[in-house]
């Protein structure tokens, strides 16, 4: 009885910080660590905390932590980014060859609250925009890295995907506000936005034409698709956001009429197809917001980049629960994931080219990363509103010639291309959708490595 508490003590912690509470657990090495914040009252964001046993010791190169924010919104980072793209173990809890682990201690938080772990207990508390979900992570990583002086140590680096894009520039510019202020004790490395929602508006431009030069589209489909974007456009102009978010859905629906249901997630298929979206978590799943809406379900399996089904549901309420410990028994993965995505109606079309400008402007590195075959974030796209940039340095970056990319020692095959100039980069990766590190895992690997400047 006595060893079972004392035990129990070392796996569970509390503390307070500036009157927020959290509850925190991890393995016996130390290797992970996990917990509960309250970052508002009876608002709770769940993160997972993995260090890399691949770190290197060179005080002139700190060890990186990467930032993991997924898309959706609504999507678990816990979940989805961990078991199925980047973290250590796949949904098979099976060693994956490419971690990013190898490079950077990985972080992942499921935000908004409502998302994978995190749950509110008044449903009201949900946020509404991305500057409230930035707030709240804002305060997550006070609790986290003000009372670690080894954390402070190492470069943070905010990745995201998706949707998630919006939110890892919002927390960019909030996490650099409270560092200078002195509230937070933090270096930030940079932020890296994968196949990212920064401008709805250049993207859904974009598709229509891009699914025409395909062979996809025929001019029918174009014309209506083009007048459907520029509804768009004027809504947004005029701050008619949630008018813009019901528009885009109906542009969906045209645009799988008229290409006869191509994959959203990868254009050289049909959906459902797809290398990812064959998977059973994200088959007949057609929006950007798949993951919340899958969420709600409460039922669906999946795969890794491996190829085998994983019951992705049962995996994160069984054995992942089960090892966490301090899920709250009334709490299930994805449990509350339907109502995140409803909330954020009114900002979903809302562009965040401004906020990318304000962090190059006050020197934060800042990298695009995009997979060449997506169409729901397409390269298309995401090159109209980098061109849009008041940055300084955009005609220089415009006028560069891209650099070839290899997977490891192999010089015969290109897997990419990147360019960079200042603090500004874009990689172009080849062959891959939307999920850049299940699809393309050996050059995504190499990028992280660049960006995060790792010494390993």
């Amino acid at each position: 009885m006595g060893k079972i508490f004392l035990l129990f003590l070392f796996f569970l912690s509390f503390s307070f910080l500036h009157g927020y509470f959290a509850l925190d657990a991890g393995t016996i090495d130390g290797s992970e660590q996990w917990g509960y914040v309250e970052v508002r009252p009876k608002a709770h964001l769940f993160w997972w905390l993995y260090k890399s046993p691949n770190r290197v010791e060179d005080p002139s190169k700190p060890w990186p932590i990467l930032l993991w924010l997924q898309g959706g919104p609504g999507g678990s980072g816990v979940g989805l980014g961990n078991f199925l793209e980047i973290g250590p173990l796949d949904g098979h809890l099976k060693p994956r060859n490419y971690t990013w682990l190898k490079k950077a201690h990985l972080l992942f938080v499921d935000s908004p609250v409502g998302t994978g772990f995190s749950y509110v207990e008044d449903e009201s508390l949900v946020v509404k925009t991305d500057e409230d979900a930035a707030t709240d992570l804002t305060t997550l990583l006070k609790m986290i890295f003000n009372g670690n002086e080894n954390l402070q140590k190492s470069p943070l680096y905010i990745f995201a995907e998706s949707y998630g894009g919006k939110f890892a520039v919002t927390l960019g510019l909030s996490a650099l506000k409270a560092i200078q202020a002195g509230q937070l004790k933090l270096q930030l490395g940079g932020v890296a936005l994968g196949n990212s929602w920064i401008s709805p508006e250049d993207i859904v431009f974009s598709w229509a034409p891009l699914l025409k030069d395909l062979s996809r589209m025929n001019n029918n489909g174009l014309n209506i698709s083009n007048s459907l974007a520029l509804n768009i456009k004027q809504q947004i102009a005029e701050g008619k956001y949630e008018n813009a978010t019901s528009t885009w859905e109906e542009l969906e629906s045209v645009i799988a009429k008229y290409s006869h249901n191509v994959d959203f997630y990868n254009f050289l298929f049909d959906d459902g197809n797809g290398p990812i979206s064959a998977t059973k978590q994200f088959k007949g799943l057609a929006r950007i917001d798949r993951y919340s809406r899958y969420l709600s379900t409460k039922k669906s399996s999946t795969a890794g980049a491996g190829g085998s089904d994983v019951d992705l549901y049962s995996l994160m309420n069984g054995p992942i629960k089960k090892k966490l410990r301090i899920i709250p028994e009334n709490v299930t993965w994805g449990g509350q994931g339907y109502l995140v995505f409803p909330a954020m109606r009114g900002d979903f079309m809302k562009p965040r080219i401004k906020e990318v400008d304000e962090l190059l402007a006050k020197g934060v590195n800042v990298t695009v990363y995009n997979g060449q075959v997506d169409l729901i974030c397409c390269t298309k796209g995401v090159e109209a509103w980098v061109q849009k940039l008041k940055w300084d340095g955009l005609e220089e970056f415009l006028s560069l010639d891209h650099t070839p990319l290899y997977c490891g020692t192999d010089k015969t095959t290109t897997t990419g291309f990147s360019s960079s100039y200042k603090n500004f980069s874009f990689y172009w990766i080849l062959g891959a959708g939307h999920f850049v590190p299940a699809e393309q895992p050996c050059v995504s690997l190499q990028m992280v490595g660049s960006i995060t400047r790792s010494p390993n």
